[in-house]
């Protein structure tokens, strides 16, 4: 199974497509060496292609032999994009925001003593209040 015709739009700073991955995994069963791979397929870094092949490296035959396979590599990918937005915590803690922005607004509170006194009442756990320097900024 050869792609003779294979063209990749592969800019610099771009991700690779699945496509990409399946291309690799097709020229190391052709016996191809990373660098080969990079250079005259992708037009990509040969330290990419190597950390791709790293990273979807499966073990078969009760782990006596590894061999890379695209799926693989493409779920290590995934899994690692979604770990990397920003979070933002502040839309999590709604309700603590509702309180502060009310105490702030009718009763005049500076936002230290809105954290302050929702931590002395009770009325919120420390992992749902939102610290002053976050409100401030």
């Amino acid at each position: 199974m050869d792609y003779p015709n294979h063209i990749t739009n592969h800019e610099k700073g771009k991700h690779l497509d699945y496509e990409d991955y399946v291309v690799i995994e097709l020229r190391l069963k052709d016996g191809w060496k990373p660098n080969a791979i990079a250079k005259k397929e992708l037009h990509c870094a040969a330290n990419t292609v190597r950390n791709i092949i790293k990273k979807g490296m499966t073990s078969l035959y009760n782990g006596k032999v590894f061999r890379f396979k695209a799926k693989t590599a493409w779920k290590a990918y995934q899994e690692n994009r979604s770990h990397s937005c920003r979070t933002y915590e502040a839309l999590e803690k709604h309700p603590f925001l509702q309180y502060v922005e009310r105490h702030f607004q009718e009763d005049q509170w500076s936002l230290d003593a809105c954290v302050g006194r929702a931590l002395e009442e009770g009325s919120f756990d420390r992992s749902e209040i939102l610290c002053t320097k976050t409100l401030y900024n």
